[in-house]
């Protein structure tokens, strides 16, 4: 078998989302792994790749039209590539990189993608969540090509192995297609971890009510080296950036520890926390869906405790 994995990178690091799409693609079986690392003047980014372990191959495409990934125009390339090679799977993160290329991919060729896998079983089997996450679907795909995206907290990321160095096989790209045009990228500088590979996270809900409440939480997470996570109702509301958002529609995270301050817990928002591995819940509800999943619950005002507990860190 051959296996196709799309690189998720920003044209100077990969992201870690990627490192684990690898992991995933070694449980397959006996393989070969190829990683397409499609850009803009990101050498250093396929020669970084060629030392992950598990890859037997890289396939390195840099064009202008490449620099910005737009879905338009990195999915001919792949297509491109199934004619060349017999890809048994096509493989990417289920980031929102990964669930914007692969649907087009399985489409154009005529096979049924499986998201958000969380368990390989054998090369045709897998494992995802349905229904919010309240379920998990165990499917088998008889395609001649298996389009899947992985979710990376469901699966070690692959190490740099240093000195090793599998082949970079230059890609010739494609004429761009033009179908769509990038504008800008709008990009919030923080100091703070990143939420998908924090160990770490403090989220809030709408009951903070403000941006100015919504500061303590920023508070508290700095205390503990944390990051900044949130609910749709929260980010609807402007009280952080749409990038904090958790769940269905957000992020899906897995660290060590996860505070939930003043939300209720809804199955959209605790959809993304499911692998926390330590969840603690400060509500004055102590029905609230959010203290049914918790392994620790204070049933209190979050304006008494925030202030006390920010002090005493």
């Amino acid at each position: 078998m051959t296996i196709l994995i799309l690189a998720q990178h920003d044209n100077k690091s990969i992201h870690p989302a990627t490192f684990s799409t690898v992991t995933a693609a070694t449980q397959l079986g006996e393989n070969n792994i190829h990683l397409l690392i499609a850009g803009h003047n990101c050498e250093n980014v396929a020669k970084t790749a060629c030392q992950i372990a598990g890859v037997d191959k890289v396939l390195y495409a840099s064009a202008p039209h490449y620099e910005n990934f737009l879905a338009e125009e990195i999915t001919p390339l792949i297509i491109n590539l199934t004619k060349d090679e017999t890809y048994t799977h096509i493989l990417a993160p289920a980031t929102s990189f990964g669930k914007n290329i692969l649907p087009r991919i399985a489409a154009l060729l005529d096979v049924q993608q499986i998201s958000n896998v969380t368990e390989i079983i054998d090369a045709n089997t897998f494992v995802h969540p349905i229904y919010t996450g309240n379920a998990l679907a165990t499917v088998q795909s008889d395609n001649p090509i298996k389009v899947l995206t992985l979710r990376a907290t469901a699966f070690e990321e692959a190490e740099i192995c240093v000195g090793k160095a599998s082949p970079i096989e230059q890609i010739d790209p494609l004429p761009a297609v033009n179908l769509s045009r990038f504008i800008q990228r709008e990009v919030i500088e923080t100091e703070r971890p990143n939420i998908t590979t924090a160990k770490i996270v403090v989220a809030g809900g709408h009951a903070l009510g403000s941006i100015e409440n919504f500061k303590m939480l920023e508070t508290l997470a700095d205390k503990l080296g944390g990051a900044i996570g949130a609910t749709r109702a929260a980010v609807d509301a402007g009280y952080v950036p749409n990038d904090a958002q958790i769940g269905q529609t957000g992020k899906i995270i897995a660290p060590d520890l996860y505070i939930g301050i003043g939300l209720s817990g809804a199955v959209q928002h605790t959809s993304g926390i499911r692998d926390t591995k330590t969840i603690v819940a400060i509500n004055t509800d102590e029905k609230a869906p959010i203290c049914e999943i918790a392994d620790y619950t204070l049933n209190a005002d979050l304006f008494d405790v925030l202030p006390e507990l920010i002090e005493k860190l």
